[in-house]
């Protein structure tokens, strides 16, 4: 019970948060841990953002509790701003916030598998390349936590899968927790150990396979989540690389 306690990096309990006298988000309770990703999924203005901001110490006035056993956080948040007409380097964006090395530079990039674009301008990546980018930068310092809000946007299918499978990576090379959003419902539950399904509440919550079977996440997703069981179990047994084939476990 004390490792358990040892391990675990961010914990809420029935956390909300209360604006313009409505409820953002209500009684969501969720623990992170060291090495393991819990997912948010739910859709669009059911509370992910606000669950990962609450985590964060963002808002305050949280109604609930919340316990944080960290300091050492990265975050990738789901908009951020950017003049794509100024020609900014990679190595120039990695550290627009906070000085690193250049081995930490490196060894970031490396990771996440985009050192060859080190030299290369933002506004000439791909989105999935600076996607990688981003994430290279919230790694950087080796956080103990990881908070990626809807990390595969502008990516396509092929690229969605490579990022998952890159966030798995990660979670396992580093020994850090992941909460990571999504309103992907088909690949992103092989990369997760504990999924949380928000609609302004914590409609059910568990495994990728006790989430997909609830009735309350079939009622919230209707005809989308009849599928998501057959791909998890699909996946789950074997990983793509990076350009789609398959490498069996």
């Amino acid at each position: 019970m004390e490792n358990l306690k040892k391990n675990i990096l961010v914990k809420l309990e029935k956390a909300g948060v209360i604006q313009n006298n409505k409820w953002l988000v209500k009684d969501v309770s969720l623990q992170i841990e060291k090495g393991k990703i819990v997912t948010l999924i739910g859709p669009n203005g059911s509370g992910k953002t606000t669950t990962a901001k609450i985590a964060l110490g963002i808002h305050k006035n949280i109604k609930g509790n919340v316990k944080k056993f960290t300091d050492k956080i990265g975050y990738v948040p789901q908009k951020i701003s950017i003049d794509w007409t100024l020609p900014i380097r990679v190595t120039d964006f990695m550290q627009l916030t906070h000085n690193l090395e250049n081995s930490e530079i490196e060894n970031a990039l490396s990771l996440t598998g985009v050192k060859h674009l080190i030299k290369n301008d933002l506004r000439n990546l791909s989105g999935g390349e600076f996607q990688r980018v981003l994430i290279a930068r919230a790694i950087s310092k080796k956080p103990d936590l990881l908070v990626l809000d809807e990390p595969v946007q502008g990516v396509d299918f092929k690229g969605e899968i490579a990022l998952y499978e890159l966030i798995k990576t990660i979670s396992e090379k580093l020994n850090c927790g992941i909460l990571l959003i999504s309103h992907d419902l088909h690949v992103v539950m092989t990369a997760t150990d504990y999924v949380v399904c928000l609609n302004g509440h914590v409609c059910c919550s568990g495994s990728p396979t006790a989430v997909a079977n609830n009735q309350e996440y079939q009622k919230l997703f209707g005809d989308r989540a009849s599928t998501i069981l057959s791909v998890y179990e699909h996946r789950h047994d074997h990983t793509h690389s990076p350009d789609g084939t398959v490498k069996n476990k």
